[in-house]
């Protein structure tokens, strides 16, 4: 009982990013759990599977309108949930650097949502997929992780990453190669995989270009359907202290400045690049 206690204690005091990975090994390990119970009983399927992973026609889809979420926590095989979260918590972290927890989830959700109707669109209307139309379905949290890694990647392109044996590459870089990667690959045996993923990158990349255009007002209503409330992308960090906001309006001005070229120094070199008198002063200006 100590080791379920130490996991709910862990999860309660997790960031978002650890309560996703829970709930994603939670979901996998039931998935077996259910896999096991079914081959004594001799069920020839799984709960989990059968109810909750995205089929490819518009049939299946209107019957269990829910798989258009669920799908994103679910993973079958070892390697597919073990490359997904390694993913989730870096690029996750990332993200929370800049942005809330709350959008993050957001992220996950929508991209997942969007990548979902991305593939439900491209099997139904491309005559590439009629033959796998009855046969094929979608899994796996990659279309939300894929939403959050591009999302950040717009948000701080020059954001830059020392790799091994090649040295500095920017963020925007690393995302573009992602999404070139899944597109070149749709010919190949996991074709509406890689089309999720086109469609949880196409989300984050129009939800931070939303941020600053007025214009593009579609995704405003689906937020409102799952009652998210969008706030303006900033930069948060938690303190234990909270500090009296400025009062006069030439202060705000020089604070907001500050804030402005601190936040241009990260998004051209990274946050590990700022000098400790920067990282204090942004420390306390997230939780104003």
């Amino acid at each position: 009982m100590s080791f379920i206690t130490d996991i709910q204690q862990r999860f309660k005091k997790g960031t978002i990013v650890e309560k996703l990975i829970y709930v994603n090994l939670g979901v996998f390990i039931l998935t077996f759990l259910f896999n096991t119970f079914g081959f004594l009983i001799n069920y020839n399927g799984n709960f989990i599977t059968d109810w909750f992973i995205l089929p490819a026609t518009f049939e299946g889809f209107i019957t269990k309108p829910w798989t258009i979420v669920t799908y994103g926590f679910i993973h079958t095989q070892f390697l597919h949930i073990l490359f997904n979260l390694i993913a989730l918590y870096f690029v996750g972290n990332l993200f929370i650097q800049y942005f809330t927890q709350r959008q993050l989830l957001s992220f996950y959700f929508l991209g997942t949502l969007f990548g979902g109707l991305i593939f439900l669109l491209s099997y139904n209307y491309f005559p590439a997929f009629t033959d796998e139309l009855d046969r094929s379905y979608l899994l796996g949290a990659s279309a939300g992780i894929s939403a959050i890694f591009v999302g950040i990647a717009t948000y701080a392109p020059n954001y830059q990453f020392k790799l091994p044996l090649i040295g500095y590459v920017k963020l925007w870089h690393l995302a573009a190669i992602w999404v070139l990667l899944d597109f070149i690959q749709i010919p190949g045996n996991n074709s509406g995989g890689h089309l999720a993923h086109i469609g949880g990158a196409l989300f984050g990349f129009l939800y931070v270009n939303q941020a600053s255009n007025k214009k593009i007002n579609f995704f405003d209503r689906i937020l409102e359907l799952f009652k998210v409330k969008r706030k303006p992308l900033r930069t948060v960090h938690k303190s234990k202290s909270r500090k009296t906001k400025p009062t006069s309006k030439s202060t705000k001005a020089d604070y907001q400045k500050k804030v402005d070229v601190i936040l241009e120094k990260i998004s051209k070199s990274g946050y590990d690049t700022l000098s400790s008198e920067e990282k204090a002063f942004l420390f306390k200006q997230g939780k104003k």
